[in-house]
């Protein structure tokens, strides 16, 4: 089943988004629809979250990434049936058609920074290639109202159009950042952390939903007065790329027959294939692995989830390779918007970090 049959069978009929949305989306690279959920749907969501997070404690989002500061769950459709009410958010499975054209399934996380924590540098998800290469689209899913002091996320209108900045070292594959012009180079701020002129905090109440091109530039913020501010990251890519987590591999019985043919085909890379009758294990070191992996794990992941396509795991080796092999290379991408040292995660999944 092809993206636009599913998107009809899910009840789809092209309306869901209005002109100014796509526009928006288009030129600002996001766009907010506050109290999409009732205030009653969004508070069960986030008594979900704190049920699963007591339940995984320090491990919470081990699958994907454990965030010091900021308690996470991720692989939440295969463990509860809370947030299926998300599945067909309407606006956002009509944005990532819009931006992606055939998409699936990139991950579903959720986050809660801690009082005095959650600030995190000026980044993108993923890089691009081209102009308009858009390789993920982002939904906030706020279970709590987001407000200028309980952490919100900052975003720069409009960056999505200019180069990539400070991207994740596991979404980077064999992207080579260009060199950049002196007009890119002066956007390039001297320390990432600080505030970004034009920057904007993204507010709204709890139960809205902000949707967003993973390739603006964004990061959260501190939460200053320790209310909560748990969200929902759901996020969709092309089907041409990896997901974050591989759902085919971690996917239930219970989840695959809540699912129908059409909710299969946007969100499982192969949704012919039934889940195995055994679940995937939780490593006992999850919290010290989750930045583990290396070429291995990134190839045998890219490998599940593209048919094993030789050539797709000689690209995801290679690149791994380029940057290792040539790290006066790294320092020259450092030198053009990351701070941070590389980290020697899996080569085949694309990560959010805020």
């Amino acid at each position: 089943m092809y993206t636009k049959q599913a998107l009809r069978e899910l009840g789809l009929t092209g309306d869901e988004l209005s002109d100014g949305q796509k526009r928006q989306l288009d030129e600002q690279g996001f766009f907010i629809i506050e109290s999409f959920y009732s205030r009653a749907e969004a508070r069960e969501m986030a008594e979900e979250f704190d049920r699963l997070h007591a339940r995984e404690g320090e491990k919470g989002g081990h699958e994907v990434h454990v965030e010091p500061g900021a308690p996470r769950v991720s692989n939440i459709y295969n463990k509860t049936q809370a947030f299926d009410i998300c599945l067909n958010c309407k606006p956002l499975l009509a944005a990532a058609h819009h931006m992606l054209g055939e998409f699936k399934l990139h991950g579903a996380n959720l986050r809660d920074p801690l009082p005095g924590k959650g600030h995190q540098d000026l980044h993108v998800d993923v890089p691009k290639k081209f102009a308009d290469d858009w390789w993920v689209t982002n939904a906030l899913v706020l279970f709590d109202d987001m407000a200028k002091d309980n952490g919100p996320t900052r975003i720069v209108p409009g960056s999505h159009l200019w180069q990539p900045i400070n991207v994740p070292y596991v979404n980077i594959g064999d992207w080579v950042p260009a060199p950049l012009t002196p007009e890119e180079q002066a956007r390039v701020p001297k320390d990432l952390s600080a505030p970004y002129p034009g920057e904007l905090q993204v507010t709204a109440p709890a139960g809205s939903v902000v949707v967003m091109n993973s390739s603006m530039w964004h990061g959260g913020t501190r939460n200053n007065n320790g209310a909560r501010r748990r969200v929902l990251h759901l996020t969709y890519t092309r089907r041409d790329l990896p997901q974050q987590l591989v759902q085919r591999e971690y996917l239930t019985q219970d989840l695959y027959e809540r699912m129908s043919p059409a909710q299969r085909s946007c969100w499982i890379s192969n949704p012919c294939r039934k889940p195995s009758a055994q679940p995937p294990r939780v490593p006992p070191n999850a919290k010290a692995n989750t930045r583990a992996g290396g070429i291995r794990a990134g190839a045998h992941k890219h490998a599940a989830q593209c048919g094993s396509r030789p050539r797709s795991l000689v690209r995801i080796v290679r690149g791994t390779l380029f940057w290792r092999l040539n790290p006066h290379l790294w320092q020259h991408h450092v030198r053009n918007g990351s701070t941070t040292a590389p980290t020697w995660g899996s080569a085949g999944s694309l990560s959010p970090r805020n």
